[in-house]
């Protein structure tokens, strides 16, 4: 299929200090989905998968090098992280890559703001890495073209590869570090897509998507028969969005999504993202597509929900799906006596309020405002 030439949205800014940048950058959904490394350190998938951009879910990050500083320091979302956490070692690894590219040993301020939930399934360390990698690396005196940014974000996190670009992306598995990149793919004038984010959950999912992933490879009977299958889920799903097939492109979809849980399912032990809520949503999902609405499901590391459907109809969509779920709910919690909570202490009487909705259509990609040195 046509991909785009496309080269990052650079602006430099008097503004910023030296050996200093900022970089925003958009979730995507994945379509068909990355699930599953065959090699760690480099993050090579065994798949090649597809994404979307939107819009409004974002990180923005800003980068700067001092001469002053002994360590790096990380801040997210207003709190400094510890040194010995998970997150920082992540950060601190893309910094280095940074560092031995540049050929630079200065210490790095970072600064990023989430805005979407972080670890909840909602794509954060995709928009996460694409910006920290976009960043950090004009920061330190590289200008990376597009491509070479989705391969050093794709170090990152391998789903940040795809952020680099807007609207529709393409990450190639590849052989090596060379050949695994995303890029954008083109896309027709009517293929009219939008996503409604159902956010059920936004705390930390109890299993981290590297190692459900790393389990699912590495004990689960159904991962590599639904590596096969994801090979030609991709080629449909191309062809589907080729002739601006919406319906065939959303059974592929949602196919692809419930076949990587399944995988995940069959592990040992099982990872499980699946809630009550969770069903609640595929269930109106499958009922209101049986009544002739345009909705298909996909579902990433979480138990949040993402619905495919069509952009000139998102609107009546997402009140049509809210009103279901709600209802469903509200069901759910009247069978249940007054007052009960679930394992992790919430009120039932409160899930369905919890619940957001969210539009998101088609989003840009990676944003980069870095200082005249």
């Amino acid at each position: 299929m046509p991909t785009l030439d496309i080269q990052p949205n650079v602006t430099l800014d008097s503004s910023l200090p030296p050996h200093s940048a900022t970089a925003a950058a958009n979730a995507n959904i994945a379509l068909i989905k990355y699930w599953g490394k065959r090699d760690e350190n480099l993050i090579l998938p065994y798949t090649s998968s597809l994404s979307l951009t939107l819009s409004d879910l974002y990180t923005q990050t800003a980068v700067s090098f001092e001469d002053d500083l002994e360590q790096d320091t990380v801040t997210l979302d207003g709190e400094q992280l510890s040194s010995a956490g998970t997150t920082f070692r992540r950060v601190v690894g893309m910094l280095d890559l940074v560092r031995e590219k540049a050929g630079i040993a200065t210490k790095a301020r970072v600064v990023s703001h989430n805005h979407v939930p972080t670890a909840a399934g909602l794509a954060s360390s995709a928009s996460g890495f694409a910006a920290l990698a976009s960043a950090a690396s004009y920061a330190a005196g590289l200008r990376l073209n597009s491509r070479e940014l989705s391969r050093l974000a794709r170090r990152g996190s391998g789903s940040a590869s795809r952020s680099i670009f807007g609207g529709l992306a393409l990450w190639y598995a590849g052989d090596d570090d060379e050949t695994s990149y995303a890029e954008q793919i083109v896309a027709p004038e009517d293929s009219n897509l939008a996503m409604i984010v159902v956010t059920l959950d936004e705390r930390k999912k109890p299993v981290s998507s590297r190692e459900a992933m790393r389990r699912t490879v590495e004990t689960s009977p159904a991962y590599m028969p639904w590596v096969e299958q994801s090979k030609r889920d991709l080629a449909e799903a191309l062809e589907a969005i080729r002739v601006a097939d919406i319906e065939k492109l959303g059974e592929i979809v949602e196919r692809n999504a419930l076949g990587m849980h399944e995988t995940m399912h069959k592990a040992a032990p099982p990872v499980n993202y699946f809630t009550d809520k969770t069903y609640a949503v595929l269930n109106a999902v499958k009922d209101m597509r049986e009544c002739g609405w345009p909705v298909w499901a996909t579902m990433d590391a979480g138990p949040n929900v993402k619905v495919l459907t069509v952009g000139d109809e998102v609107d009546r969509v997402m009140e049509e799906l809210r009103g279901r779920v709600e209802g469903e709910l509200r069901g759910r919690v009247e069978g249940d006596a007054a007052g009960v909570t679930d394992a992790a202490g919430d009120s039932r009487n409160l899930q369905y309020e919890q619940t957001k909705f969210t539009v998101a259509l088609p989003g840009d990609g990676v944003t980069i405002h870095t200082s005249l040195e």
